[in-house]
């Protein structure tokens, strides 16, 4: 009863720091040192459960090499002058009335390229939010919903995205032919989202006297030539040829630091700053509460969040604190349509597990045996995870897969109920379930 307790009291402190907008590492720090305690009367030593937390947050680590880069890239590229040239190029060539469904086909195609929900975010989608601020759009949360839903379209079924490689390795089968079936599966949920936001587009349109005067300013204020759109280039040309995706984050950041230097005359004290603390224009203008963000240490608050909550699964997992409630889940998954126990499951394994790779392991561990008793074979299991897993996870505020991409557009968790692609998926799911013969488990796992 006290692992229930904790868990609904956890649940209860990331909740009300969501809602009320405080930083997510202290309900987080308060409900690792909330269990330590139940642990401990339970007759844990200290140390023990101290090892349990540690072994959970090694697992953060190749996340942070990957979350800094992204930080450093984003504000060479706002110095560099590519982000202002994106947005300067794309107010003219997207047309007002299906901004929010640009946004969407943009930031989809870019991520499906890339493979990474957060490098799609951070970059085109950084720039699209900065055209719909500095547009005066009332609702930026449609737009930052519309460009997290687009990053997960890619997330979710790129054959570059570590989470579809993830899958197929945990459930033992090829990525590729299940790529085929995300594919297949998010037909109905991708035309249902493009009507929803070309509706939205409709009532939401960017205002473009607003936007003519933003891009004079960008222009007199950065040096726009074509070739600041390099680092842009290099960065989709490497992912296209499926370079690791940290050398070519360095790279975009270094032909971009060229560029800040040489073209738009910062130095490199300025640079250090920008990279350290994010870019920030230091001339007063409208561009100054536009054109900013990026940087370690706004990154490193991510980091912390990243550290704190694989610290709580290491302690989670190894204590087993969760074995019951998979019991009781499996129960009401046997009284329920298999794949709305999965979608319950995925919900919940992301509000505790706060990764989207914790998200899909520990779905996976909870759902498989029932899948297998049911007679189903291991690519429903891989095809029910990218339907429901994966999706669901961007949609717990706290839970990394949302927060960073949000933390990237410097938006909060008002973006949830635009992002109406990663429900749909679910709930079409759901409604017209697309079933897969049985067939043998494969032996081995093409990545």
């Amino acid at each position: 009863m006290d692992i229930v307790f904790g868990l609904l009291a956890a649940f209860a402190l990331l909740l009300i720091s969501a809602l009320q907008g405080i930083a997510l590492m202290w309900p987080l720090a308060g409900a690792i040192a909330l269990f330590i305690l139940i642990h401990l009367r339970r007759g844990y030593g200290l140390l023990i459960l101290l090892r349990f937390c540690w072994q959970g947050a090694r697992q953060s680590w190749p996340v942070f090499s990957i979350l800094l880069l992204i930080g450093a890239l984003m504000s060479s590229w706002l110095a560099g002058g590519t982000v202002p040239a994106l947005v300067y190029y794309g107010t003219q060539l997207i047309a007002p009335h299906y901004f929010v469904l640009s946004a969407f086909i943009l930031t989809a195609l870019v991520s499906t390229l890339l493979g990474t929900s957060f490098g799609a975010a951070g970059t085109i989608g950084l720039a699209l939010m900065i055209m719909a601020r500095s547009s005066g759009m009332p609702q930026l949360n449609l737009v930052a919903g519309a460009i997290i839903a687009g990053a997960y379209v890619g997330d979710r079924c790129s054959p570059l995205s570590s989470s579809a490689h993830l899958i197929a390795t945990v459930t033992d089968t090829r990525i590729y032919q299940n790529l085929k079936q995300m594919l297949l599966t998010s037909l109905l949920p991708l035309s249902l989202t493009l009507l929803t936001y070309g509706i939205f587009s409709w009532f939401y349109p960017l205002e473009i006297s607003q936007q003519s005067d933003i891009s004079r300013q960008i222009a007199a204020t950065f040096d726009l030539h074509g070739v600041t759109l390099v680092p842009a280039l290099l960065v989709l040309a490497l992912a296209a040829i499926r370079v690791n995706v940290k050398l070519t984050i360095s790279l975009g950041w270094g032909v971009a630091v060229i560029l800040a230097i040489g073209l738009q005359h910062y130095s490199l004290t300025d640079i250090l700053r920008f990279t350290l603390w994010g870019f920030r224009l230091e001339s007063s203008s409208e561009l100054d509460s536009i054109l900013l963000g990026g940087g370690l240490w706004p990154m490193l608050k991510v980091c912390a969040v990243v550290l704190l909550s694989t610290a709580l699964s290491g302690l989670l997992s190894n204590t087993h604190s969760l074995d019951r409630v998979g019991r009781w889940l499996r129960i009401a998954q046997q009284q329920r349509t298999l794949f709305a126990g999965t979608t319950l499951i995925s919900l919940l394994s992301g509000a505790f597990g706060c990764t989207q790779t914790i998200t899909i392991l520990l779905t996976h561990q909870l759902v498989s045996r029932q899948y297998k008793q049911q007679g189903h074979n291991a690519q429903q299991v891989a095809i029910d995870l990218e339907n429901t897993a994966v999706v669901l996870a961007p949609m717990i505020p706290w839970n990394i897969a949302g927060l960073v991409p949000a933390t990237l557009l410097m938006a909060g968790p008002g973006f949830i109920p635009f992002a109406v692609y990663l429900y749909l998926v679910p709930l079409c799911n759901w409604l017209w379930p697309a079933r897969l013969e049985s067939v043998p488990v494969l032996a081995t796992v093409q990545k």
